[in-house]
């Protein structure tokens, strides 16, 4: 039999191995430190850099319609408002090839939001006031179910908090709440300009499946030569770069520790090679803006093995999905 002494020791090992592991964690993310976050922006939920390279910065839902300027301490010194908006849910920032910058109110927690908004504005280099008017695109998910619907919460993908601007197109990638959690984030598109859309699935991705909140993609972010993706959850950034057409999963994938789970909410490029991603202040903890080089970060690939596996696990749903369809669209009794 085990002694009480052995056993002991093993508890004693476990704990010193347990501290070690989260003080390191911890200490992965404070080197990565750039700025501590104006206390307005509690609940910052999207940032981007104009093309001067200042940074702008967006709170959640129940904020005023503002673009907040940020200096390089974190500190707001502009505000814009956008006076025919309305902040229910604002989630990312993303722009286009001039610098038009669109914001994302699309946040759908309840999964209840049938439209969605994203405003469009001018480059914020051009506005010389403190407010503007924006373009409004409206989307809808092409599959979506009201909450009354018993069967919602197995497909549940209506709840979006990332986004990015893509040859004259906007691509959306899901907070996925699926029951049971599956773990993916699926990938639609849309147009870039004012107009109602029903988003058209591209392809989707697994992160990870053993804890929901550390799993959701918060935010994404293109870099400006095109070339990188980066999407962001609680604890890692998912790097994809070499995809074909607009298919951004189709090429090479990694995945970046970035640290101690905070709750992170919002990614920018700087440049091509530079990182900037922010965290919400929870519990106390967090508020800040941090940087990473992608040259000099640990970039672990994922396994081409495994991204074929589930493709062909998603064809095969699929189909079947499309069989029950095409099954229950020729019911006599559906008709």
């Amino acid at each position: 039999m085990t002694s009480k002494k052995t056993i002991s020791r093993l508890v004693i090992g476990l704990i010193i191995t347990i501290i070690v592991f989260i003080g390191h964690q911890i200490w992965l993310l404070d080197r990565k430190k750039s700025f501590t976050i104006d206390a307005r922006l509690k609940e910052i939920s999207g940032i981007e850099f104009d093309k001067r390279k200042r940074l702008w910065a967006i709170n959640d839902g129940g904020d005023e319609p503002n673009l907040y300027q940020l200096d390089k301490n974190g500190k707001i010194t502009r505000s814009i408002r956008i006076e025919n908006a309305k902040n229910w849910d604002w989630e990312d920032m993303t722009q286009d090839f001039f610098g038009h910058f669109f914001v994302g109110d699309f946040g759908n927690n309840s999964k209840d939001r049938q439209w969605m908004t994203i405003y469009k504005i001018e480059n914020p280099i051009d506005i010389k006031t403190d407010t503007t008017k924006a373009e409004i695109i409206k989307f809808t998910h092409p599959d979506f179910r009201s909450e009354q619907d018993e069967g919602v919460f197995k497909d549940a993908h209506y709840d979006i908090e990332a986004f990015i601007y893509y040859k004259r197109k906007l691509y959306l990638f899901t907070k996925n709440r699926t029951s049971p959690f599956d773990g993916k984030t699926r990938l639609y598109r849309i147009g870039d300009h004012a107009a109602n859309f029903r988003a058209e699935y591209v392809d989707e991705f697994k992160t990870c499946t053993i804890i929901k909140e550390l799993c959701w993609i918060t935010s994404a972010a293109l870099s400006p030569d095109r070339s990188k993706l980066v999407l962001l959850d609680s604890e890692r950034l998912w790097l994809f770069e070499n995809w074909q057409g607009d298919d951004f999963f189709s090429g090479d994938s990694y995945q970046i520790n970035l640290g101690i789970v905070t709750q992170k909410e919002a990614v920018a490029f700087y440049d091509d090679n530079t990182v900037v991603f922010t965290d919400e202040i929870f519990s106390g903890i967090g508020g800040n803006g941090y940087t990473i080089k992608l040259d000099e970060a640990e970039k672990i690939p994922i396994s081409k093995l495994r991204k074929a596996i589930t493709r062909g696990e998603d064809k095969k749903k699929k189909k079947a999905k499309t069989k029950e369809v095409i099954n229950k669209s020729t019911d006599p009794i559906l008709n």
